[in-house]
């Protein structure tokens, strides 16, 4: 395989070194699993107390479109990757004339416009809900009964329930897109859903494609709250089309690296795609403690070249995001202590210097033999922090 970088090899008289944009928690965890593979790591992220720049051997606190930055990060690096997809896609295109980059800027500049999304998984030829784009007081107007009650969603920087209205009839349409500022919209109609899932998906340089198992997902005001995986989560039958639309959405971008897309599951059965997120996702970090092999591993993988070998499921898997709902109004923590002395418990945290409602603060996986075992864990955990059940 050409291009191949080597864990603990040298590369321009350095250390093979894998370059990450963004410091939070998904590149902290990328950084952590490249380390252990034997790579050297550089994050270009403009906070200093980054979560993955705290880890990192390299820290370049820098914009993301400093140039001086991304000539630095270029420097250090035989390879780079992203960890959230709102990274200015010229940035890549930058980074990309001279370095190997995955995801590709094309594949995440599609992921952050809605419209350019949903036109992308409708040439996939994989299901969508009915949906107008809204740029014009044009297409407003045009907007017919049949999408309608919906939900507007800003085409552009929306993630975790952010730059989003439910709008039942026209008029209500009509002030949400003033409050949002008229920015370019995407109305999405409302479906009769029944549950969520996702599934993530792998690509290498050559096209080798892998898939972890699909997971159910429960979320709390537009933030992921619960991720089950094990065998009572989500039908076979669900699965494989939806792990089947996912890689059919990974090749229509040609793509390369860790790709997580999320579906609706309709009330009469049916699979409905919402959207991808060009990178490991929220919902896959159930992989660290019950896979052979972590999405974050695979990340790894398919930036340096290396072989994709299927993933395996070993533990029925529960994931619970901690939000900074959790700390007390001092930021005391909670009572990990008592958490732990659960059977199957792995607590992962970010290393946030300051807790606030709605922040990602960690997450804990709970791994068992069984789904009643497991889920009866979670709900123990659950009654330990405070957290609604499930």
């Amino acid at each position: 395989m050409s291009g191949v970088i080597l864990p603990g090899s040298m590369v321009n008289g350095q250390p093979a070194t894998l370059g990450v944009m963004g410091g939070g928690q998904l590149g902290r965890m990328f950084v952590h699993a490249a380390q252990a593979m034997g790579y050297f790591t550089a994050v270009l992220d403009p906070d200093p107390a980054s979560p993955a720049g705290l880890v990192s051997h390299h820290h370049i606190q820098t914009d993301y479109l400093d140039e001086q930055g991304l000539a630095q990060l270029m420097q250090r690096c035989a390879a780079i990757t992203t960890e959230f997809e709102n990274v200015p896609a010229p940035a890549l295109v930058t980074l990309g004339a001279h370095r190997f980059v995955a995801p590709a800027a094309d594949a995440v500049a599609i992921a952050q416009d809605r419209a350019a999304e949903k036109a992308h998984f409708v040439k996939c030829g994989v299901p969508v809900a009915p949906h107008v784009v809204i740029e014009t007081e044009a297409q407003l107007t045009a907007v017919t009964e049949d999408v309608l009650p919906g939900i507007l969603k800003t085409a552009r920087l929306g993630y975790d329930g952010k730059g989003q209205v439910r709008v039942k009839n026209r008029a209500e349409l009509a002030q949400a897109w003033d409050e949002l500022k008229r920015v370019p919209c995407v109305l999405e109609k409302m479906l009769p859903l029944k549950d969520e899932c996702s599934v993530i998906v792998a690509r290498g340089r050559e096209g080798q494609r892998v898939h972890f198992p699909v997971q159910r997902n429960l979320h709390r005001d537009g933030i992921l709250a619960v991720t089950e995986v094990h065998d009572e989560a989500v039908s076979a039958v669900l699965a494989q089309q939806a792990v089947a639309a996912a890689h059919a959405i990974a090749e229509g971008l040609h793509y390369v690296g860790v790709l997580c897309v999320e579906f609706f599951v309709l009330e009469d059965g049916e699979l409905v795609v919402n959207e991808m997120a060009p990178r490991p996702h929220n919902s896959g970090h159930y992989t660290m403690d019950a896979c052979d092999q972590s999405q974050f591993d695979l990340q790894v993988r398919t930036l340096a070249g290396l072989p994709l070998t299927q993933p395996r499921q070993h533990s029925a898997a529960i994931m619970l995001n901690l939000l900074g709902d959790l700390w007390g109004p001092q930021g005391q923590s909670p009572a990990w202590d008592r958490v732990l002395a659960l059977p199957g418990t792995h607590l992962h945290l970010y290393g946030k210097l300051s807790a606030r409602k709605g922040r990602k603060m960690g997450h804990i996986n709970i791994t068992a033999a069984t789904p009643e075992a497991v889920r009866g864990v979670a709900l123990q955990a659950c009654a330990v922090l405070g957290m609604e059940p499930f």
